[in-house]
């Protein structure tokens, strides 16, 4: 799919493609930091799904299972919120690597 330029989208910011948060990878975004989940520490409570605004919290059979970094954009809301005495989700440092030749 391509990208739009800033002059190709139309007035008012409307999205004229629903539907493609899939094909829009939010991790690109993460910088600094990011969450790391230790499972031995989760209670279950689900809160870290329910306030990630990214939905990259993985829940399998109701349960947290990981984090999906395609979508984590580093915001630390999951980590923030997790009720648990042991913090089941703390952010780590992230190194990030750059392409060679800078980048470009």
């Amino acid at each position: 799919m391509k990208k739009e330029s800033w002059r190709e989208l139309p007035i008012g910011g409307l999205n004229v493609h629903p539907g493609n948060s899939v094909s829009n990878l939010t991790g690109t975004w993460r910088s600094g930091k990011r969450p790391e989940f230790i499972p031995e520490n989760c209670i279950q409570c689900l809160f870290c799904w329910l306030y990630c605004p990214h939905l990259a919290i993985q829940v399998k059979d109701g349960e947290v299972v990981g984090i999906n970094y395609d979508y984590c954009t580093g915001c630390g809301l999951c980590a923030e919120e997790c009720p648990a005495k042991k913090k089941a989700i703390v952010m780590v440092k992230e190194e990030i690597a750059l392409q060679e030749g800078g980048g470009q």
